[in-house]
């Protein structure tokens, strides 16, 4: 008898906390009411990455053909940062098309490469690493799928592509045994979540984005030993940014 009175007493004092809760949500102001209703939103962007090659071996490495002084290759992570303008075309309040015209992407991935054997003249040892820069000018276009708000928070999935452009290129330049050529052109399937956060005079936008590389970005060339091991090579990339609207 106890027992269940107990049981009664805590099911009421449940209910009374959420009571509570439900009238102080009720007396949140609400931050900027309008913005969602606006056509254009703009806003600055700045973020972290962490990036690598997915790569395949070439076929000679695996079978033992070519280049016996290379004994495995490993894509390394790297991180970097990105800064970004946002351009948000509202279509519907549960709907947007979201673009950065201005995003660049500053990054370094490395290749690891254990050797079997190695010239310590050309800066080479037992694991010897090929960095390669990247400074990427991105055009991505996605869409924007926003729940309905709750009280001064929003919580949003997009979706879409990428085109990009490695002002850091090396494919151009004139053979050398230490070079991987990277092409300058990328297309990519990009995909995150994220939450708007609104304060009484802007919008903070937590995100978090995957980026999945399509192309194949190898400038293969046999007569480069570091590179003639290597047959496709394509971007990945996780960021996470915010955003002030």
């Amino acid at each position: 008898m106890h027992y269940l009175l107990r049981r009664k007493i805590n099911l009421i004092f449940i209910a009374l906390l959420f009571c509570q809760a439900g009238k102080a949500q009720l007396r949140t102001q609400l931050n900027l009411p309008d913005h969602d209703s606006k056509l254009y939103h703009f806003g600055i962007n700045l973020g972290l990455n962490k990036s690598h090659f997915s790569f395949t071996h070439a076929p000679q490495f695996l079978n033992g053909t070519i280049n016996d002084s290379i004994a495995a290759i490993e894509s390394m992570n790297s991180t970097g940062i990105n800064l970004a303008w946002l351009v948000d075309l509202n279509i519907n309040e549960h709907w947007d098309i979201r673009t950065y015209p201005l995003n660049l992407t500053f990054s370094e991935k490395a290749f690891e490469y254990r050797m079997y054997k190695y010239d310590p003249f050309l800066n080479e040892g037992p694991i010897t690493l090929k960095k390669v820069q990247g400074i990427t000018l991105s055009l991505p276009f996605l869409l924007k799928f926003s729940s309905d708000r709750i009280g001064n928070m929003k919580v949003f999935i997009t979706g879409g592509g990428r085109f990009d452009y490695d002002l850091a290129s090396n494919a151009n330049k004139k053979n050398a045994e230490e070079l991987i050529k990277i092409k300058a052109f990328d297309y990519s399937i990009e995909g995150g979540i994220g939450f708007h956060i609104y304060f009484p005079y802007f919008v903070l936008t937590p995100e978090l984005r995957v980026n999945w590389g399509l192309a194949n970005l190898h400038q293969r060339n046999p007569n480069l030993r570091f590179s003639s091991n290597v047959d496709q090579i394509n971007s990945r990339m996780i960021s996470f940014s915010l955003t002030v609207e």
